[in-house]
């Protein structure tokens, strides 16, 4: 009998076909396995978030699963989010709100806004805070984390409203 089992996982838009063992952590697979270190390793037990990734969408913290679990799924982690080279506007505005110091939770931070955002684009305070109620800053005092999910809500906000304008001035020239 085999002690591996085969795991079939897109991470980040690419497919991995790896042979795991049962027991390995979802977290440990990501940095150990396929060598993606931004996913942090904190308290392995669910508490801190520094561990959270994005499966099918949804944040999950990775270190309460094991990789055998994530076969034929679709994970995005830190190092995925960002496109063609380019910060999202929540990377963006966690740099431009000092919202990290020491970094260690920031890509959990950074994640769950993200999820948050896309789900709701124009969150209150108190919603950006339960949102991230599952992932623990030692440095900031979450001022900056909340101001950072906010100063991003507000850029995609401007970005859809650019789009919009460009569209009607395209529609309106199309027409003249």
């Amino acid at each position: 009998m085999s002690l591996f089992q085969h795991v079939c996982v897109t991470v980040n838009g690419r497919l991995y076909e790896e042979e795991v063992e049962p027991r390995q952590l979802l977290v440990h697979f990501l940095r150990e396995t396929i060598g993606l270190t931004g996913t942090h390793v904190g308290c392995v037990i669910g508490e801190c978030g520094a561990c959270t990734i994005l499966l099918d969408g949804k944040p999950v913290k990775s270190c309460l699963l094991f990789a055998v679990q994530t076969n034929g799924r679709e994970i995005v982690t830190i190092e995925g989010l960002a496109g063609d080279g380019k910060l999202r506007p929540i990377q963006e505005a966690f740099v431009e709100k000092y919202a990290l110091q020491c970094g260690y939770c920031s890509p959990g931070m950074i994640l769950a806004g993200h999820e948050l955002l896309r789900k709701n684009p124009d969150p209150t305070d108190a919603e950006i805070r339960k949102a991230l109620a599952g992932n623990l800053c030692m440095c900031t005092g979450y001022v900056q984390i909340v101001e950072a999910v906010r100063a991003a809500a507000e850029k995609l906000k401007s970005s859809q409203r650019s789009a919009s304008e460009g569209e009607n001035l395209e529609v309106f020239l199309a027409e003249s």
